[in-house]
């Protein structure tokens, strides 16, 4: 995930100093889930809510819980609703923001290693992490029942493929 935008449309700001061993609920409203929905190219949102609890170790907060939706999306092939259910894991870390860091900067994580979201001053915006995290658990390339359909229709069916060894079959190699 990188750095937060200028305004997030899910925006629930929390202070460092209040997050240690609490639980939040981000809950989005019709509006928040309107604007979601245009910024992450989604026919509609109609539920979105999080369970987040927080842990501090000095300046470094650690995010883990559940994440919920229940959203519409168009078939990546017959551009038809596809009505989905989001029921992901959560789990990042809040850090400070350095002077040396770089929010598109390319990062190689192990699959153990949480995200880093940088944070400046005394607070962060889980909302927009929450917000992030439902982008990433989008499948972009969701196809619904009529997919195979429209594929012939339009002729993006794959071709047969020629087995490439089944020339050999008649070269008697035994």
């Amino acid at each position: 995930m990188s750095g937060m935008p200028d305004a997030s449309e899910l925006t629930r700001w929390v202070a460092v100093r209040q997050c240690d061993g609490r639980t939040f609920d981000v809950t989005a409203n019709e509006a928040e889930r309107a604007a979601l929905a245009q910024r992450f190219s989604l026919v509609a949102i109609h539920a979105l809510t999080a369970s987040v609890t927080l842990s501090r170790d000095g300046e470094t907060v650690d995010a883990s819980g559940t994440l919920k939706a229940d959203i519409v999306q168009s078939c990546a092939i017959s551009g038809d609703d596809l009505p989905a259910r989001i029921d992901e894991e959560l789990a990042f870390q809040f850090v400070p923001a350095t002077k040396d860091h770089s929010p598109d900067e390319e990062v190689e994580l192990e699959e153990a290693d949480l995200d880093e979201i940088p944070y400046e001053g005394d607070r962060f915006d889980l909302g927009e992490a929450v917000a992030q995290s439902l982008a990433l658990a989008i499948d972009p390339f969701a196809t619904g029942p009529d997919a195979d359909r429209v594929r012939k229709e339009v002729g993006l069916e794959e071709p047969a493929r020629e087995n490439p060894f089944a020339k050999l079959k008649g070269l008697g190699l035994n």
